[in-house]
């Protein structure tokens, strides 16, 4: 669950609510950059995923909040509402 590491990432607190190396948090932005861009960048995808342009898959997610503008700690309680692939819608919540 990715959006469940973001918020791990951003707040470094563990499932059962132990802080791990609060010297080790980042901003949302940093860590949406690590799942996205340099996840691509990482496995030598960057010139067909990690970002919105022209003449790239267009993968991306639909949620139900801004992760740039809720709380930190509310970040794990955002939903997908929408998934496409390539382009093409494959999954909307109900």
């Amino acid at each position: 669950n990715n959006i469940r590491v973001l918020w791990a990432t951003v707040n470094r607190i563990s499932r059962t609510g132990k802080e791990i190396g609060p010297e080790q948090r980042v901003s949302v932005m940093t860590g949406l950059k690590s799942l996205t861009l340099w996840s691509a960048y990482q496995h030598f995808e960057e010139k067909t995923k990690g970002s919105l342009e022209v003449g790239k898959l267009a993968d991306m997610i639909i949620l139900s909040e801004n992760p740039l503008t809720v709380d930190p700690m509310a970040i794990a309680e955002i939903e997908v509402l929408s998934t496409i692939k390539e382009g093409k819608v494959v999954f909307t919540k109900k």
